[in-house]
């Protein structure tokens, strides 16, 4: 029986899907156990094979009975489904109901880390703004929020502590705010009250959300920010005309796309390539609003960042951040093959990365290699560290794959153990069996718990042994379950031909795709998996009006 286009798109996305999980799970298998790829191992490549067929053969068996196992609009009749844009009526309560139900499940948790969770940068950032003295290498507004806020209430009350606690406590207020906004779409699209507690309870206590939520670090407000793009972008697809109708969404829209990137870099480009994409699915209705829409935040923040960066008078260009990778990949050679490397190359390699920082290199991490990178000497001669990173691709290229995977394995690797920073001492504690959150308070500020007993779990769960303790319960903690989760319902889709439930989600994507060439895998850099994870239950159906008009 010929095969038909439906069938063989079917086969085709399941086989993607089914290539990409084994390929995951087996060599991040072994970056995890050996720090390195080894495709000379027979019987490994045979179960990469066996892996391979036996995805791509139950996704397509679970896609088959997909539709089946949607009873009466319920998931596997437990969690119901979002039907079209507008099924339900929300009151205004509901969303002061849901905000202020996740701000009381958040107070316990910051009354036992008070002050909060001052960490990753926080020092530094507090201190570029009492010594007036500014870098690029933090993003601006995120400085002088902290900065700012900090040095206030600590001019008023006199405490440091009064002052972290009272910028946690006001980001706090902002990212549950998105949260609810998020709750009550889903709302409206019509989940029913059960599913409404399960998200409430699912952003106002996963521990991995209330970290961050309660934590100093830039990544919490920006992944809120990318989770309410995410959520305008839905409802545009489902239902354009009404969005580009509204101006308060407009503006909405455009001030979250501006102040997103402006809580981290990446973010921005992340944006800038997105925007083809929604031009291209949009292109039958290229209105002036909408195509203004668009590219409006890409204009604001070009020119906001400018100003903020002339305002402050920011110094030094750290091209490290950009070339994390490569920086990394010469490390590894010249760490493991440096006996057949001449005198020349290495001094070459020297005179951009100190030898000192290259005899500490780390696979899993870049920070200790990369801090002391010959920024002026690459301003003024950029062509000599490409010739010897060329030279070297050809020689060992295997170490420069080993070198890229291993910083970055633990963001799609679901059993990954997040413990980057093992040895290494920061200001209250040791990294040993964990080092999935920073979980300390860096001074000026104090660790003044009220709750020990809530204290204590998240010391546990941040740098103890929870990971090697509860080994399944930890997939849920970590970011590869999540992509495989977004794999799925993507290729499904993309099978389907859906992609106005993709599209939404670019932003998102393309976010993830940069962090893959970071310094190193953290939770804080990949947070929005967890955020955006409810809006997959939108399947996708837009109204009649928005399917006529895309």
């Amino acid at each position: 029986m010929k095969m038909t286009k439906d069938a063989k798109m079917a086969w085709l996305m399941s086989g993607l899907f089914g290539v990409l999980a084994a390929v995951f799970l087996l060599f991040g298998y072994q970056l995890e156990s050996g720090d390195a790829i080894n495709l000379s191992d027979k019987n490994a490549m045979s179960i990469l094979l066996m892996f391979i067929l036996i995805f791509t053969i139950d996704t397509r068996y679970v896609w088959r009975n997909y539709d089946s196992a949607l009873d009466g609009g319920k998931l596997f009749g437990i969690i119901r489904l979002p039907g079209s844009a507008g099924d339900a009526i929300v009151p205004a309560r509901d969303f002061f109901i849901n905000y202020l139900s996740m701000i009381a499940l958040s107070i316990p948790v910051i009354l036992a880390e008070f002050p909060g969770f001052f960490v990753y940068d926080a020092q530094d950032e507090l201190n570029e703004v009492l010594t007036r003295s500014f870098t690029t290498h933090h993003p601006l507004l995120h400085v002088l929020l902290l900065g700012g806020t900090i040095a206030l209430f600590h001019k008023i009350f006199g405490s440091w502590n009064v002052g972290i606690f009272a910028y946690i406590f006001l980001q706090m207020l902002v990212i549950t705010a998105v949260f609810a906004y998020v709750v009550t779409y889903l709302q409206k699209r019509g989940i029913g009250r059960k599913s409404r507690v399960l998200w409430v309870l699912y952003y106002g206590i996963f521990p991995t959300i209330v970290m961050y939520t309660l934590c100093s670090c830039k990544d919490g407000l920006f992944s809120a920010l990318l989770l309410l793009l995410t959520t305008f972008l839905v409802q545009l697809v489902n239902d354009p005309d009404s969005f580009l109708s509204d101006k308060r969404k407009l503006i909405c829209f455009v001030l979250t796309a501006v102040f997103m990137p402006m809580f981290r870099h990446n973010g921005f480009y992340a944006y800038l390539v997105f925007v083809p994409f929604a031009l291209v699915y949009f292109r039958k209705r290229l209105k002036p609003v909408f195509v203004g829409m668009l590219i409006a935040p890409v204009v604001l923040y070009l020119a906001l960042s400018g100003l903020l960066s002339v305002a402050c008078r920011t110094k030094g260009t750290h091209h490290q951040e950009m070339l994390t990778v490569p920086i990394m990949q010469l490390a590894r050679v010249y760490a493991y093959d440096g006996a057949s490397l001449s005198e020349q190359e290495k001094e070459l390699i020297e005179a951009y990365i100190p030898k000192s920082n290259l005899d500490k290199y780390t696979p899993r991490v870049s920070d200790m290699v990369k801090v002391d990178f010959n920024n002026e000497l690459y301003e003024q001669n950029s062509s000599d560290f490409w010739k010897i990173w060329k030279a070297l691709l050809v020689k060992h290229p295997m170490a420069y794959v080993n070198a890229w995977l291993l910083t970055s394995y633990g963001y799609w690797y679901p059993p990954a153990i997040i413990n980057v920073y093992k040895g290494n001492t920061v200001y209250s504690f040791t990294y040993e069996d964990s080092s999935y959150f920073g979980y300390e308070v860096e001074p000026p500020g104090e660790r003044k718990s009220l709750i020990p007993a809530i204290d204590d779990l998240y010391r546990y769960l941040s740098i103890g042994t929870f990971q090697q303790d509860y080994p399944v319960l930890h997939l849920f903690f970590g970011p590869g379950l999540y992509v495989f989760i977004y794999m799925f319902v993507f290729a499904y889709r993309l099978y389907k031909k859906r992609f106005g439930s993709i599209l939404p989600f670019m932003p998102m994507i393309l976010t993830f795709c940069t962090v893959l060439l970071g310094p190193t895998y953290l939770i804080r850099y990949v947070l929005y998996l967890w955020l955006c994870i409810p809006l997959l239950l939108i399947t996708g159906k837009s109204t009649t009006k928005a399917n006529a008009a895309v």
